[in-house]
């Protein structure tokens, strides 16, 4: 029978370890320390207990079983005293190492037989005991023992109250998804005033002197690898606080910087100790300096303990760990364009069990993540949402709050319209512009993760514009794909409204959609545990900084039994149909439950889980390399960069030689296929990628205002910098914009561009050919013609571009051309997409640019790294936007070429590539040799590049669409646009409608075709990205503008 209620399912088990004495001359036996191991299923943990804490137990006990009996109270607790031998004068003082507990509430409903204590037991250790000190400590030891077996033995009397606080432990202490059993106890707090608290409750000795503050409140704190929470008490599981261990900052000379601290106070009958983490700093008191220190000690323990080791930053100075070094579950698969990830969104969301965490820049509720939408009608967000909700699947989402007069993304539309769903789903909106002063800058980050068991990473939000296909089609008439203000294209205009939503924002019969290309990511394992946690952070900032006294939702924690992973052993993840009996068995009353009803108090906290990892707590960590050959001999490959900046500090899991030889250094000599290699030709390249196992990395941008962090976390950028300095062969990127600065730059910042520019210079010198192909949009995707009055903004991003690839002395191009002459294009080259079509059948034939959205970059074929972060300062600096990604190096190879040479590729990074660059150049399948090796000029010259130039050609010649190289001032794009409307009578704002009949020049003789004829000959989406456009013009805002007066820093 299922026992509810209760922190014990079955009997611990309990050993004496070790016996100690006191250094005075004193052996009484009450001065004996017994050091103590308890296993708990598989749960250990330590306690130092002294005898007369046991004693105190004993007493607490006894009393307790003749309070519920009520009969002859006053004499059985004298008889017992006398029995023992105790008077009230003389154990009864409460000493600096027994429990500060005060009174606690009765279980009336436990019999006084289910409560029997053991007493005949507990007298040999108060008795004084003749013989030598070894003698009376193993007497003491093996009656100590006895004692804990008698009263250990009683289910009943091991989940009262007493035996639970002596035990240290709580209904946190064994949930599995929260790590291993650490300390745990009583403290006194003092910034948690809305705790009820009785009033006869205190630390000893405030009865006698009145030492403590009056707003000091009693909570029970427990340790976990993670977070220290803080609880009413030991039985209740709603979190009233919480600490997220985060890297503590750097430290100064000579002087350490802990977790925790001991505080010397005035008074010395107060005993304080400091624990701080990001922007936190909280003083908690206990009732003995030995405690003070015991916290101290274990807290700081935690906080560097592997795996994750949360304070010190690992590799790129991540907060997050390398996963995937041992076979711990970590991975990852991809998803090119929209119509992909949308769909395995939409499933991952109707399989939630427990928690959907969501994330985004721009959130609409009625998106349709399924198309065409007349026949997935429910596949709207919020009615997926909505489904799960009212299965009591707990939904929490953080919104950016835009500055309304700069953005028309409306996200307190999207909070109320979520808000109605269901009373399971909570949302923040966040910054508060004025409050936390902050501006300029976004939460950009796109993340949803599902109970804990898969995460979606990338450049998709969940909004209106991003659901595309492949095929990037431009019209959609009649309505079929895109629904109302989906059919959306930002360069023509942006609603001013968003909750009419199925009502249509352009004529689809004058202007084509913007198609829309973006990259996704799906991760399984630790890796997305790493990124819950960080949701979590921010969450719980979020509600500290902008909500503290919210009291439209509760203060909740997830119920444990829902949590998908599960420790068993070494990271094995049990899904949750697997467990659903046993978790029911498990199943703890729904009235102690963390999703119980309870008072509207506050928006919840929500407590992050552990990665999986071993769960014993008394010191001894299995040593990983004897669990895996990655770790216990000398790597083939090694991990990719040496951490220069991190300072001294090392990544405790990864006991490797994290020296400058990166993956591709070392696997040009490893020719010898390894176990699971595959023939290229058996992998499929179509929009979804396989589930790969792979190592993993969790990389972000955070600072104090986004995060709450104590420093900025800017290892996006450190990433970025490290990979393209230890590439090998070739680099390929894909992101919305490319802004970025040359050593010396006193402007940009970020220093991606620096260290491109090193790398081919080192190509260039070593005679080795070395390729790096950059995709990027066009044109910003913002409102606006280059030459209009209302698009500075389009004007100063763009400005900002050519800045960085060819424009004036700070650009890549000019400072290449300088040094390598015409060389340069050999090196590195810049594209775009562009797609075209009829607007509806017999309509206008029109183009527009594919909007390059994702933020990707694939190195050597071997390793990817995808997030939501752009090449700007605002992405990479931390201080500024929020971003997250992932650095993903492929454990699984398949056969390829490189530069015409045998090359082991990375399963998850060349079937990606593959898959981007069909869809780019059109390739149908049986053509994937084609570009099976990246460098060989067969590919790169006369495929990728000869592609980009024929299709550039024949959309000029169709269109003449912007932007173009012949086109070099403002006054050129007038005179053009003029041209163009003169003779067609419309046209869009970057001239995309194309004539009826086109004229042309065959032979010496002039013919007129269909412009559908002429653009059949172009093949994919790729075309060149035209370096010369606007080169006279300087582009940054006039005075006369009003974003003249804006921070450049906006744009860059």
């Amino acid at each position: 029978m299922r026992r509810t209620g209760v922190i014990f399912e079955e009997l611990p088990k309990a050993t004496i370890v070790s016996v100690s004495r006191p250094e005075t001359g004193d052996i009484s036996p009450i001065l004996l320390s017994y050091t103590i191991e308890l296993q708990y299923k598989q749960f250990k943990w330590r306690l130092l207990k002294r005898a007369s804490q046991v004693l105190y137990l004993q007493f607490a006990l006894r009393k307790r079983a003749i309070i519920e009996d009520f009969h002859d109270k006053q004499e059985q607790v004298k008889e017992w005293l006398q029995y023992l031998g105790i008077v009230d004068q003389t154990v009864m003082e409460q000493d600096d190492e027994e429990p500060d507990d005060g009174p606690v509430p009765l279980h009336h409903e436990d019999s006084v037989k289910n409560r029997y204590v053991p007493s005949v037991a507990a007298l040999s250790i108060i008795r004084p005991s003749l013989g030598g000190q070894q003698s009376i400590a193993d007497r003491a030891k093996v009656t100590m023992q006895g004692y804990l077996n008698h009263f250990l033995g009683n289910l009943d009397i091991v989940n009262s109250q007493e035996v639970c606080k002596f035990l240290e432990v709580s209904k946190l202490s064994f949930l599995q998804e929260y790590g291993p059993k650490l300390k745990e106890g009583y403290v006194m707090v003092n910034h948690l005033s809305n705790i009820s608290q009785d009033s006869d409750v205190s630390c000893f000795p405030c009865n006698w002197f009145h030492c403590c503050d009056n707003n000091q409140k009693k909570v029970w704190a427990v340790l976990k690898p993670g977070f220290l929470a803080f609880l009413d008490d030991p039985f209740n599981n709603k979190p009233l606080d919480i600490i997220i261990f985060d890297i503590l900052p750097s430290s100064n000379g000579e002087t350490k910087i802990y977790l925790a601290d001991p505080i010397k106070e005035h008074n010395p009958l107060r005993y304080t100790f400091k624990v701080s983490s990001g922007n936190r700093s909280i003083l908690l008191r206990t009732t003995s300096s030995a405690k003070v220190k015991a916290w101290v000690t274990a807290i700081n323990e935690a906080s560097l303990r592997p795996l994750e080791g949360w304070c010190c930053p690992h590799r790129f100075g991540s907060f997050a760990p390398i996963r995937g070094l041992t076979e711990d579950g970590s991975q990852a698969q991809w998803f090119v364009d929209g119509q992909a990830a949308f769909e395995a969104i939409a499933t991952s969301i109707q399989d939630a069990k427990s928690e959907i965490f969501i994330t985004g820049w721009w959130l609409c509720p009625e998106l349709y993540l399924r198309r065409p939408f007349h026949s997935f009608s429910t596949s709207q967000l919020d009615s997926l949402l909505e489904e799960k909700a009212k299965q009591g699947v707990q939904i929490y989402v953080l919104l950016y709050k835009e500055v309304s007069l700069a953005l028309k993304i409306n996200s307190l539309y999207s909070m109320r319209r979520l808000l109605k769903i269901h009373e399971n789903v909570r949302v923040l909106r966040y910054p508060d512009h004025f409050a936390a002063r902050v501006y300029l800058w976004s939460h950009h980050e796109k993340l949803v993760i599902i109970d804990y068991k898969i995460c979606y990473i990338g450049g998709l939000d969940l909004c209106f514009g991003r659901y595309d296909t492949p095929e990037h089609e431009v019209g959609d008439c009649p309505s079929v794909i895109w629904p109302g203000k989906d059919y959306y294209n930002p360069r023509e205009s942006e609603p001013n409204s968003w909750e009419d939503t199925m009502r249509d924002e352009l004529d689809r019969k004058k202007y084509p959609r913007m198609p829309w290309h973006d990259v996704h990511c799906a991760l399984w394992g630790p890796p997305c545990r790493d990124i819950a946690r960080h949701f979590v952070q921010r969450w719980n900032h979020a509600k500290r900084t902008k909500a503290p006294n919210e009291h439209a939702i509760p203060l909740l924690m997830p119920h444990h039994h829902m949590v998908i992973p599960h420790y068993m052993g070494r990271s094995k993840e049990i899904d949750i149909d697997e467990k659903k009996d046993e978790d029911k068995r498990k199943e703890i009353d729904i009235q102690d439950s963390f999703f119980s009803e309870s008072p509207m108090q506050d928006i919840p906290l929500l407590i992050p889980q552990e990665a999986d990892g071993p769960v014993t707590s008394n010191g001894d960590h299995t040593n990983l390399s004897e669990n895996s050959p990655l770790l216990s001999q000398k790597l083939g490959h090694e991990t990719l960069v040496s951490d220069s900046h991190m300072k001294g500090f090392q990544d405790e899991v990864v006991p490797l030689n994290l020296g400058a030889q990166s993956v591709v250094d070392t696997l040009d000599d490893w020719w010898e296929t390894p176990e699971g290699t595959n023939d290229d030709t058996t992998l499929e390249y179509g929009q979804v990628g396989p589930h790969t196992t792979c190592h993993c990395q969790v990389i972000r941008s955070v600072s104090q205002w986004s995060a709450g962090t104590s420093q900025p976390e800017e290892s996006i950028h450190t990433a970025y910098c490290s990979l393209i300095e230890k590439a090998k062969h070739f680099i390929y990127i894909e992101n919305q914009f490319f802004i970025s600065g040359l050593a010396g730059d006193d402007i940009i910042q970020n220093r991606i561009l620096e260290a491109l520019y090193r790398r081919i210079l080192q190509a260039h010198k070593e005679q080795k050919d070395f390729r790096v192909i950059i995709v990027m949009p066009l044109l910003p995707g913002f409102q606006g013609g280059l030459d209009d009055g209302g698009a500075a903004t389009v004007r100063a991003l763009t400005h900002w571009q050519y800045r960085t690839i060819s424009k004036e002395q700070h650009s890549i191009l000019h400072n290449l051309e300088a040094k390598l002459g015409p060389k340069t294009h050999d090196y590195i080259s810049f594209y775009g997409l562009r797609s075209h079509g009829r607007l509806y059948e017999n309509g206008p034939v029109a183009t527009s640019q594919v909007y390059v959205h994702s933020k990707l970059m694939i190195i050597d074929d071997r390793v990817a790294f995808i997030g939501s972060s752009n090449i700007n300062d605002r992405s990479l600096l931390g201080l500024r936007d929020s971003e997250i990604g992932v650095l993903i190096e492929d454990k699984e190879y398949v056969e390829s070429l490189m530069n015409g040479k045998l090359w082991k590729a990375g399963k998850f990074s060349y079937s990606l590539r593959c898959s981007l660059w069909s869809e780019h150049l059109g390739l149908h399948t049986g053509e994937i040799s084609k570009i099976s090796d990246p460098v060989a000029d067969t590919t790169y010259k006369d495929l990728w590049s000869a592609t980009a130039k024929e299709n550039t050609r024949i959309y000029h010649e169709v269109f003449a669409c912007i932007p173009n190289d012949q086109i070099h001032s403002r006054a050129a794009l007038r005179q053009s646009m003029v041209q163009w409307k003169e003779k067609l009578g419309h046209t869009t704002i970057d001239l995309g409608i194309a004539p009826d009949k086109l004229v042309c020049h065959e032979n010496g003789e002039i013919k007129t075709i269909d412009p559908i004829e002429r653009l059949k000959s172009v093949k994919g989406h790729l075309v060149s990205f035209p370096l010369e456009f606007m080169r006279e013009e300087d582009l940054r805002p006039a005075v006369i503008e009003s974003e003249f007066y804006v921070s450049p820093q906006v744009y860059h």
